[in-house]
């Protein structure tokens, strides 16, 4: 190695430190800033009761209902999601890249898609529900955004697909297999740990997302026993009180965006810890 190949590669890997510690540091500044101003108006009550009369005046009540909301609608739109995300992620790396013209047109329509913001797809959402004569609900959230995520998760998985060595297709494809039974008995159990990541990836998008939701889902004080029900989620919750003009409102804010935080920290590792069990099944190369 010479010494000018030395030097950039030094180079090199101070910028990788620096981005790494750059992007380590934001997220601990955004945890630790909002955390740190939820910590004074938190309180257990805040969990365990929807708001009462008053709340938004500063009196006594809690964000249940926004967070009952939040669960049921991201869970919703994500299995939803999930059912064409997953079948159309392996037709595009089974059958379409026989052809890769076609499977790189697909690829840049899903990036387009995803590439849309949230609040179009909120508009796209209310202009169906009127024609079609549907009011705000629990169901027209859930499918509204998961026509948001359905592009995420198919290009996550995609990805992911393509780690997949030919070798191993071909091996399969010879052996008499088909190539539905290779995408679903080999594709799916060795890019499991990856798939997973797809779907939180996709989750976060669908919990944390607020213009996707604000026209189609609705907002109600109280928690949601039918699809046909409108529902509170947890960025609603934070976008209404921070626009209180009661201080103790805004810092309850600060509190549901705490909590927020905490539901995907623990969504995050509980996958993490999930996808490490299947690791040791899938096929090293």
């Amino acid at each position: 190695m010479t010494k000018r190949s030395r030097i950039e590669e030094r180079i090199a890997r101070i910028l990788m430190y620096i981005s790494t510690l750059f992007i380590a540091g934001l997220l601990v500044f955004i945890l630790i800033s909002v955390l740190w101003r939820a910590l004074p108006a938190f309180s257990p009550e805040m969990l365990i009761k929807p708001p009462q009369g008053g709340f938004y005046f500063g009196k006594s009540g809690g964000i249940l209902n926004a967070i009952v909301g939040s669960i049921y609608l991201s869970l919703g739109a994500t299995g939803l999601s999930l059912v064409i995300s997953l079948p159309l992620a392996l037709y595009i790396n089974l059958y379409l890249n026989k052809n890769n013209r076609t499977g790189d047109v697909v690829r840049f329509f899903l990036d387009v898609m995803w590439g849309i913001p949230s609040v179009v797809y909120g508009v796209f959402g209310f202009a169906m529900m009127l024609f079609i004569g549907m009011k705000t609900s629990l169901l027209a959230g859930i499918i509204t955004v998961s026509v948001f995520i359905i592009p995420i998760m198919v290009r996550a998985m995609d990805e992911v697909f393509k780690t997949v060595p030919k070798g191993l297709t071909e091996t399969c494809l010879s052996l008499g297999m088909t190539r539905s039974e290779t995408a679903y008995k080999i594709y799916v159990r060795q890019c499991f740990p990856g798939i997973i990541t797809a779907i939180l990836l996709s989750f976060g998008r669908a919990i944390g997302d607020a213009a996707s939701v604000l026209f189609t889902t609705g907002y109600t004080d109280h928690i949601p026993t039918s699809l046909n029900q409108p529902a509170a989620t947890l960025p609603l919750a934070i976008f209404f009180q921070l626009s209180s003009p009661f201080a103790e409102v805004r810092e309850r804010a600060y509190a549901s965006a705490g909590v927020l935080i905490i539901i995907i920290l623990i969504i995050s590792i509980i996958s993490r810890l999930f996808t490490g069990q299947f690791r040791k099944h899938t096929i090293k190369f």
